[in-house]
């Protein structure tokens, strides 16, 4: 058996003495290191889940990969492109991809008796995936976009219906200015909450058709296709063999293609929420310092009461390193007493903020309504394992101390 384990085992489930001065030391150090875990889980829980969340909103809005007329990428212009069903086949084939759909965007006035609000109108098709936006559906029913026909119906963001007092069921007059003016009378179908204020203030859907008309474009012609790709950690991948099959490829009316992903269609976005990794470096630094100063104080307090019991072991011929291991050893108890206990509370605060939204915030200020909460078990297992490895790691110079006891003066230490 292992001599310094198995001192260290007893030395721990000695109750002994309710009144030494270790076992408030044990205790101190146990909820540090729990507290320190419980804080840890719970930030990277909360950090992935705000990151993922916010992710997929926008490429809900956007895509994984948008193709386009270059021209679209060097000014601020509609230019069309063809994206016809050969160009789509195409786009289907590069590996990677999951889903290819068409758009279409022009900009209009919607104006009702009381005001009017200057929108984005998006033309959509059948093929559209429009999973995102029922999820955040709040009013109407979804409507079913069409590419050969207009359906005259409205997809409207809570934001824009507020501001005109529209709601499901409505009807509502757009106006196009461009060298006449043209008015269209849409039905409000759906209205839909999102929270992401960059779109919701200006985002309207309608059908593919109608926007294609609207902007006078032949058929085929249309602002580009949104691409969703089957694995997010590829992304850049696929997007090389987009870079490599359709860029710089011309259409019949010498249109030129190029491609960009959801990264470099919004860089702020992607680069404010990569900023959230340092503060998470941060929290986790502070913490695992919070756990390894109790760990040192208790684990000098500990040896400093046990210097009897070290100078007995001495006396019988045990070796400093075995000394300095048992202690090691009841430390790694102590550790994961804690971690044990940290798991139980920082899951437990993660599980109850998932399934009840317990914290809210503010939408307009954070794009959530509560704070999202993402579980990711192996990153848990990994935070352990890393807080039990530095916390011992920062023991071994401490542990040294037992060197200067000597067997002597420590059997007749009081």
């Amino acid at each position: 058996m292992n001599l310094p384990f198995f001192i260290a085992r007893r030395i721990y489930s000695d109750q002994g003495d309710k009144h030494k001065v270790s076992r408030p030391a044990v205790h101190i150090a146990t909820l540090g290191v729990a507290i320190g875990l419980a804080v840890m889980i719970v930030t990277v829980s909360v950090v992935l889940g705000f990151k993922h969340t916010i992710r997929d909103k926008v490429v809900g809005f956007g895509s994984h990969i948008q193709v386009q007329n270059l021209m679209n990428f060097s000014v601020a212009s509609l230019n069309p492109v063809t994206i016809n069903d050969s160009v789509m086949g195409v786009m289907k084939q590069i590996e990677g991809v999951e889903h290819v759909e068409r758009y279409a965007l022009t900009q209009g006035i919607l104006k009702t008796d009381n005001d009017f609000l200057g929108v984005l109108f998006k033309g959509v098709g059948p093929e559209y995936d429009l999973r995102f936006l029922s999820d955040n559906l709040v009013e109407g029913q979804m409507p079913q976009f069409s590419d050969t026909a207009s359906t005259n119906k409205l997809l409207l963001s809570k934001m824009i219906a507020d501001k005109l007092q529209l709601k499901a069921g409505d009807r509502v007059y757009a106006y196009f200015i461009d060298d006449n003016v043209r008015a269209r009378r849409f039905t409000v179908s759906a209205i839909y909450q999102t929270n992401m204020t960059r779109f919701d203030e200006n985002l309207c859907f309608t059908d593919l058709h109608t926007v294609t008309r609207l902007n006078n474009w032949e058929p085929g012609l249309c602002t580009g296709a949104e691409v969703l790709v089957k694995d997010f950690d590829k992304l850049e991948v696929t997007a090389d063999a987009f870079i490599d099959k359709i860029n710089r490829q011309t259409d019949e009316y010498n249109n030129t293609y190029s491609s960009q992903t959801i990264y470099e269609a919004y860089p702020q976005v992607f680069n404010w929420l990569e900023l959230l990794d340092i503060n998470v470096w941060i929290i986790l630094a502070l913490m695992v310092a919070v756990a390894g100063f109790t760990m040192i104080s208790g684990l000098l307090i500990i040896i400093l009461e046990r210097t009897q019991m070290i100078g007995v072991l001495k006396a019988i011929g045990a070796r400093n390193k075995t000394i300095r291991h048992t202690f090691l050893w009841f430390s790694v108890f102590i550790i994961g007493r804690g971690l044990l206990l940290g798991n139980i509370i920082g899951l437990g605060i993660v599980l109850l903020q998932k399934y009840t939204g317990l914290v809210k915030l503010d939408p307009q200020t954070y794009y959530v309504s509560e704070a999202p909460m993402e579980l990711n078990l192996p990153l848990f297992v990994l935070l352990n394992i890393a807080t039990l490895l530095i916390c011992v790691f920062v023991l071994i110079a401490p542990s040294y101390l037992i060197s200067h006891i000597h067997p002597a003066k420590s059997m007749r230490y009081e």
